[in-house]
């Protein structure tokens, strides 16, 4: 399924069905008083948050959503039907914006949760409401009220207990692949992920779900690369697990260019709590290993963990690790 974190759709709730002027027409019944019905009520749009869903992609082809309007009444003071109500659903973790896609209405937090967009337009009156002791026979009604109609934005931050960042090619994917059941694409080349992948983990009976954040880049915050697309995925983590490859030259180096996007980007990405891992491990001799670790302790004074994706025993220390994080 494609991947898709924003969209802009246009809404509209039903209109509200008119009342009815009739009068009562019965053999026998000589002057037979009034007896229109009222309008049905239009259909309302709700959202809700399902935790199967991970994407918006059903929001890009299809834009506008209408929801049924009421029927009109009719005579023998039948009230005419309601529209049924439109009922949208959005991963959790979306977020309901107004046109402007600055000002936000509504945050979904939890499955199966709903709210309530756009409310439909109340039904019409008939002409029985109308009726007094002075005027009998009243021919006024009313029409239905209009629906609300607008255009919003929705925006999807993942909700993730650990996010897994690092530069392009360090091993993310395949760290999150060998950690869960998820399959994330997989090459030796930059670049390979484009969009968040989900994974979740289990430990001693007790789960944590991972997101894989496409590699970021220098001047990701501004947009460069694959810019800060994916930066908001980062927010909702409650830990970040910092990968870096370990067979590039300036460990230091690459480990504060990521550092410094997160703080650009939000300074309060850069509070949260964090862990190091050194991958592809296999690949390097260990006296080579022991001089960049050494170098690299001696510009960033942070704990860190060797590891390679394709020891089971080192899986099993991550999963460890993190059950143990995620859960204090």
């Amino acid at each position: 399924m494609k991947f898709l974190d924003q969209a802009k759709i246009n809404l509209r709730a039903g209109n509200g069905g008119s009342g009815s002027a009739s009068f009562r027409r019965e053999k026998f019944v000589e002057f037979g008083g009034p007896d229109g019905g009222d309008g049905g009520d239009g259909g309302s749009i709700l959202f809700e948050a399902e935790r199967n869903l991970n994407t918006l992609i059903d929001y890009r082809y299809s834009q506008h959503f209408k929801a049924e309007n009421g029927k009109p009444g009719s005579k023998r003071n039948k009230t005419g039907a309601n529209g049924k109500d439109l009922i949208l659903k959005v991963p959790v973790g979306t977020q309901i914006y107004e046109e402007d896609n600055n000002t936000i209405i509504y945050d979904f937090k939890k499955n199966k949760e709903k709210y309530l967009i756009a409310s439909g337009g109340k039904g019409g009156l008939g002409n029985v409401r109308f009726k007094s002791s002075t005027n009998r026979a009243p021919r006024k009604k009313t029409n239905g009220k209009n629906g609300e109609e607008f255009w919003i934005w929705l925006q999807l931050k993942i909700i993730a207990d650990v996010g897994i960042v690092g530069l392009p090619n360090a091993g993310k994917s395949s760290l999150l692949a060998s950690l869960t059941r998820a399959k994330p694409k997989i090459a030796n080349y930059p670049f390979t992920t484009i969009n968040p992948n989900l994974g979740v983990t289990y430990y001693n009976n007790k789960e944590v779900t991972l997101a894989d954040i496409p590699g970021l880049v220098e001047g990701a915050h501004k947009g460069v690369g694959l810019g800060d697309k994916f930066l908001r995925h980062i927010e909702r983590c409650k830990i970040i697990l910092h990968l870096i490859d370990v067979t590039e030259n300036d460990l230091a180096g690459n480990y504060q260019k990521i550092r410094a996007e997160l703080k650009n980007y939000d300074s309060l990405l850069s509070k949260k709590k964090e862990i190091i891992y050194f991958n592809k491990s296999d690949l390097v001799e260990k006296k080579i290993l022991k001089k960049k670790l050494d170098l690299f302790s001696g510009k960033i004074n942070k704990k860190y963990k060797i590891i390679s994706v394709f020891k089971k025993d080192d899986i099993q220390t991550i999963k460890k690790a993190l059950i143990s994080n995620v859960n204090k």
